[in-house]
């Protein structure tokens, strides 16, 4: 069984507590939707040269669809012995959903790989008790990051109560977030607050159409008369699976902005239009979201880092003027793209 050792953890928190890029890991398949392993490991490759502080894999990104098939451990196993092959550490996430049962089962099969933590995903037939008490049996084997996601890909309302009582979960290290609406990420901040672990719990957001507005915004949030400075540190997405060297340097901008610099925040809320125009397109934010996996797949197809867009259901591809979306914003934002870097690289990724 690969474990971390006790070292190796307490490292990779203090890392995601300072706060990652960490890249949702898309699934590479070939055409006979079957698993691509060279062009998988070669995803994994350019994540880890581009900066990317961590992976996440088995969430959203890489298609729920491989939970509870023979495919997601391998897929889980390929990124974390991958990442081996580097000197630093990659904080290792893997996600899980389901049931109790299931997520446990799961984190379980993740810890057994070396992950360091478990993206626990919402659960459309459990009720919030019955989500804090899974998180509790999860936490019980890997720490937990909780997920707020939207409810066009899955998600679900949550109350302000329900994320105060998952951040008093000691095992909760993090919190994804991710409704794309400011009024549900302002309740995810003030649970963490009014739980007491505001310097504890890291806030990474998912939000991607807010992603460099979140990342430089100081929180000052009014909890029973006590005011807490809270922040994003770092972001966990899908569109950062794309992208991602310039996604380093993004972060790395954001942390200058929030420590007083004006100018770098002035060039971020920019860039944050450009980025959220370019999301648009490639989460396919005009048909409801239906093509944002194939969207963040045919960029990568692009740049060579995929062979195409294919998903396991064969249904699942662009919308109806999702592409011509992608040509525009192609062409409209150059310095958003790494096109260069995944030039320089792909030859080593894919070998």
């Amino acid at each position: 069984m690969l474990r971390a050792a006790p070292e190796a953890q307490t490292s990779v928190r203090d890392l995601f507590r300072r706060g990652l890029v960490i890249p949702a890991h898309p699934l590479a398949l070939t055409a006979s939707r079957k698993l691509d392993e060279r062009r998988q490991r070669a995803l994994t490759r350019y994540y880890v040269e581009a900066g990317a502080g961590g992976l996440a894999v088995g969430v959203h990104t890489t298609q729920f669809a491989i939970h509870g098939t023979p495919l997601l451990a391998p897929v889980l196993e390929l990124a974390a012995v991958t990442s081996r092959e580097f000197s630093r550490d990659v904080v290792l996430v893997a996600g899980a959903t389901g049931p109790t049962a299931q997520a446990v089962a799961e984190a379980e099969s993740a810890r057994s790989l070396g992950y360091h933590m478990v993206l626990l995903s919402p659960h459309a037939e459990l009720s919030e008790d019955e989500l804090i008490d899974r998180a509790r049996a999860v936490g019980e084997v890997l720490p937990v990051i909780g997920f707020y996601l939207q409810p066009a890909v899955g998600g679900r309302p949550l109350s302000r109560n329900f994320w105060t009582r998952l951040a008093e979960i000691e095992a909760v290290v993090g919190i994804k977030v991710a409704p794309f609406d400011r009024y549900r990420t302002l309740d995810v901040l003030h649970g963490v607050v009014r739980a007491g672990r505001a310097g504890e719990v890291a806030l990474y957001t998912g939000n991607d159409d807010h992603i460099l507005t979140d990342l430089i915004t100081p929180h000052s949030v009014v909890v029973d008369g006590r005011t807490v400075e809270v922040e994003f540190v770092g972001g966990l997405l899908g569109q950062w699976a794309v992208w991602v060297r310039r996604a380093v340097d993004l972060l790395e901008e954001a942390r200058r902005a929030r420590a007083g610099d004006p100018d770098a925040a002035r060039r971020l809320l920019t860039l944050d239009g450009h980025l959220t125009d370019a999301n648009a397109a490639i989460f396919d934010s005009a048909n409801a979201f239906h093509g944002c996996i194939p969207g963040i797949h045919e960029i990568l197809r692009r740049q060579g880092l995929l062979e195409g867009r294919w998903c396991l259901d064969p249904a699942e591809d662009l919308s109806p003027g999702q592409l011509a979306e992608i040509d525009r914003i192609w062409q409209a934002y150059p310095h958003l793209r790494d096109d260069d870097f995944v030039t320089s690289g792909l030859t080593r990724w894919l070998s």
